[in-house]
């Protein structure tokens, strides 16, 4: 099968063993042919790559690059990019689409690298093909060469099959699954003698296990499957037992309903086994076999309550597998966490770091009843090996999060005076590092047990040294500062009579100003990129901001003069400062700035309001800065309006250009929702003045909810921003309501998937600025200015029968969150409250009255209340 035109292949084939030299100015070359020959036909480079993939004449250098600029010329991680080349794919001749993957099937079995990069060449055209009904040989042929006598042909046709049913929806292959599962299986089999092929067939099969719903609902079949995945534990063969672990896990994850049997009968066994073995790859699929019981454990818990709240019984039982498991996984858990190096790569993920995020899970899972086999651990605080004394540290540390804590307060309480010794004197890098990150849990989780301590002010003194210490221990002095400042803040909050809102002190009161000098100081640290410490240190400074009692108000301001002069400092350098540490900086000190001005009284945040909107703006004139420190800068310009009120209307002629310019910056999606953001905060401020701004505004906002490119995380924003708009200009309102209600209708029968999380969650957020947009627009046309201007009510009433049919959908819907059955409830009163008894007879009805009921018995204040305001308008009109 030939390709209707050619290139220059010869010369392809060098290119492609250059892509992979060590020869940086050769790298760079290559690329540069390959995006100029895509740029000039693309068809035909992949025709290319795939004759130099199928040709086992050349180098396996060149095949395998072949292979690697062939699949990113058909997949992208960016959905975007990703419907592109597949449109682009699908718009090739025919006859040369059918040679590429010709050429790429041939390929099979014919590599030297594994796994087969041709594979997944396979799988990414499998991905647009099969879902438009093409290509349908593709999965009979692999089927059929899973049987193979040739080895390397079977290794990659299986690989081939799991790449496929890991990518692409389980709905479009579901008549064949069965003859996907059974080649799968069969090539895991015991019988099977190429390690290899078993190995490639369990994690064929990981892949797959989500494909399997209707054959693990079969007994027969499930007994099989499971018992070829525990077979495969049993192998000497590494690779081949850690897919198979890794299938254990996904199995609970997917059919923990269906588990009790195989835990007694082999799962607790293999596991317990693999938590002890000496290789860390299976020691590691050991936890995460435990980890994610627990996970799945948690969330039957959550499901349980759940379903007692509205009195059904749930889906799913837990067995409290973990709670059983407890005696024999802890004590490995321990052990594990004592094996480690002091200068491990933070980035590697090991059996001990591993151990130490099981360990926390387990609390979570098991809460008070996982201390008893903890707090003996405790007894190696003063232990001579560092190992030990880190892993008891960081095992009380990984539990403070789940018992009650009534339970820990005394442990935590003999426990403290170590830790801040520890902190300051230990000669081990990682027990002083684990002490701190354990104090600051401490903090955390157990506030008045730290702030009672008489060791308190020694606490704060051992963090301040700390914050002088290596990176990675001045990262968690940073965190456990914060929340030590959040948990004496709350502390003193709790004890304020009812008519003050600020505590006039706090226990920090004393230390706050060395505390925020130290930090500040921090910042500047020639290492603060290091381990995250700069931007920990302003977290840290910005929570002590936000938590700060009246007397330390002069702290807050002199912290104000030093961060401003930062922020002037890095701006004046820009042009020859250039890169992503300026940028993180200039984002956390307009962070920062944005903390401090929501501390201040409004006179005083009107007194620096010039030189920090000159600050800000600047920010915002550069083409060079991120789209990061703009949509900082944004949000900060938004705390501005909120505190300085209509102050801010000075600044409105210099900003108002860089805002229309946000709003139509569809591509960096974050610049655009952060300016539509501030929209609201606008309208509020000026109210009926926003009239001047107005028609600009709703068409900026109009052309970004209608742009099919803009990320549709910003669009339910933009249609609450439409009832903002609403509420400020009033019955002005009423010439924008054609195409407003147009878009709000659209978007109210989008269907969507349930079984898709992120589409259900996105959808909720729709429905719930569609429902404020509403309840917006009836406040604004229903308000009169004066008496000479009428309600523009009556315009809107044609639209109100709609409005009901998402509000009954909404009813109906027993998953909706809480937020968006308050918004329908109050949608409700609004309605009632406007029209009054001209829509008697459209509210009246079962899906309103179930919807109010729900609503008054949330446990939601808000929705609660919004639900028994809307009853008692309804009972006004039911009187009439």
């Amino acid at each position: 099968m030939q390709l209707t035109a050619t290139m220059n292949e010869v010369e392809l084939s060098k290119v492609l063993e250059a892509t992979i030299s060590s020869d940086i100015v050769a790298i760079q070359s290559a690329q540069r042919y390959l995006e100029n020959a895509a740029a000039s036909n693309v068809e035909l480079l992949l025709g290319a790559l795939s004759n130099r993939l199928a040709d086992g004449k050349e180098s396996q250098n060149a095949r395998k690059a072949a292979a690697i600029q062939l699949k990113n010329h058909l997949t992208s991680k960016d959905e975007v990019v990703l419907a592109q080349y597949h449109q682009r794919w699908m718009s090739f001749d025919v006859n040369n689409r059918a040679a590429i993957k010709h050429n790429i099937l041939q390929t099979l079995g014919t590599e030297s690298s594994h796994p087969s990069n041709a594979a997944q060449c396979v799988a990414a055209i499998a991905q647009v093909e099969l879902p438009l009904n093409q290509w349908p040989d593709l999965v009979p042929l692999l089927v059929a060469s899973c049987t193979s006598e040739n080895s390397q042909l079977k290794e990659a046709s299986i690989e081939a099959l799991g790449y496929i049913v890991e990518d692409i929806d389980p709905s479009i292959l579901v008549h064949k699954s069965d003859q996907i599962l059974t080649a799968i299986i069969n090539a895991m089999r015991k019988e099977e003698q190429n390690d290899r092929v078993r190995a490639a067939g369990a994690q064929a099969l990981c892949n797959a296990l989500e494909f399997c719903k209707d054959q693990f609902n079969k007994t027969v079949e499930r007994n099989y499957i499971m018992q070829v995945i525990c077979e495969g534990t049993q192998t000497n063969n590494i690779k081949l037992r850690v897919a198979a672990l890794q299938c254990l896990s996904k199995c609970m994850s997917l059919y923990y309903k269906y588990m009790e049997h195989y835990m007694s009968q082999a799962l607790f066994a293999i596991t317990l086994s693999a938590l002890d073995s000496p290789e860390d790859q299976i020691a590691l699929q050991g936890i995460e076999f435990w980890s994610t019981t627990c996970d799945e454990e948690m969330d039957l818990q959550i499901e349980a309550q759940e379903a007692a709240e509205v009195g059904e019984p749930p889906d799913v039982v837990s067995k409290h597998y973990m709670l059983g498991a407890l005696q024999y996984v802890i004590p490995p858990l321990l052990k594990r966490m004592t094996i480690q190096e002091e200068y491990d790569d933070e980035d590697d993920w090991n059996p001990n770091k591993a151990a130490g995020v099981c360990l926390m899970l387990v609390a979570q899972c098991c809460t008070n009843s996982v201390v008893q086999y903890v707090v003996g651990f405790l007894e190696q605080i003063n232990h001579e090996n560092w190992r030990h004394r880190d892993a008891t540290i960081m095992a009380f540390g990984s539990i403070v999060d789940g018992p009650d804590p009534e339970t820990l307060n005394q442990y935590a309480w003999n426990l403290i005076p170590h830790l801040v010794r520890m902190l300051k004197t230990d000669p081990s890098l990682a027990v002083r590092d684990s002490c701190a990150w354990t104090l600051g849990r401490i903090c955390d989780r157990l506030p008045q047990t730290i702030l009672q301590h008489p060791s308190n002010m020694e606490l704060v003194e051992a963090l301040l040294m700390s914050l002088n210490n290596e990176p990675r221990v001045a990262t968690n002095a940073c965190w456990a500062f914060a929340s030590l400042s959040e948990s004496a803040y709350d502390a003193a909050e709790s004890q304020l009579p009812d008519n003050e809102t600020e505590p006039a002190t706090y226990i920090l009161s004393p230390c706050y100003a060395a505390i925020i000098k130290q930090l500040l100081a921090t910042t500047e640290r020639p290492d603060a990129s290091t381990n995250n410490l700069r931007s920990s240190a302003y977290e840290a400074i910005m929570e002590l901001l936000k938590s700060s009692p009246k007397d330390c108000y002069l702290v807050v301001q002199e912290t104000t003069v030093t961060v401003i002069s930062k922020l002037q400092g890095i701006l004046h350098h820009r042009h020859t400062e250039k890169g992503g540490d300026m940028n993180d900086i200039q984002s956390l000190l307009c962070a920062t700035l944005q903390c401090i001005i929501r501390k201040m009284q409004q006179g005083d945040a009107i007194q620096i309001s010039d030189t920090v909107m000159a600050a800000f703006l600047m920010m915002m004139s550069s083409n060079e800065q991120s789209s990061v420190v703009q949509e900082d800068a944004l949000m900060a310009i938004g705390t501005l309006i909120m505190v300085t009120g209509k102050h801010f209307a000075k600044y409105m002629d210099s900003f108002w250009p860089y805002m229309m310019a946000s709003l139509q910056n569809h591509e960096e999606y974050s610049v655009c929702a952060a300016a539509v953001g501030i929209i609201g905060d606008i309208c509020s401020t000026f109210g009926p003045e926003m009239i001047n701004f107005s028609d600009k505004l709703m068409e900026l906002l109009i052309a970004a909810v209608s742009n099919q490119a803009m990320h549709r995380t910003v669009k339910p924003t933009i249609l609450s921003t439409f009832g903002d708009i609403a509420i400020a200009i009033g019955p002005a309102y009423a010439k924008y309501l054609e195409p407003v209600v147009h878009i709000l209708q659209q978007a109210s029968l989008v269907n969507f998937d349930k079984n898709d999380y992120e589409m259900v969650d996105y959808m909720y957020e729709l429905r719930q600025g569609i429902l404020e947009a509403y309840a917006g627009i009836i406040t604004g046309l229903g308000t009169r200015p004066d008496d000479h201007t009428p309600s523009q009510l009556e315009a809107f009433k044609p639209f109100v029968p709609q409005i009901l049919r998402l509000i009954a959908t909404i009813s109906e819907d027993r998953e909706r969150p809480d937020g968006l059955l308050g918004c329908a409830c109050g949608l409700v009163g609004d309605l009632v409250k406007g029209y009054g008894g001209s829509v008697k007879q459209m509210v009246m009805n079962d899906s309103i009255s179930t919807l109010l009921t729900a609503g008054r018995r949330s446990r939601t204040s808000n929705t609660k209340t919004m639900a028994q305001w809307a009853s008692k308008e309804m009972k006004k009109i039911n009187a009439l």
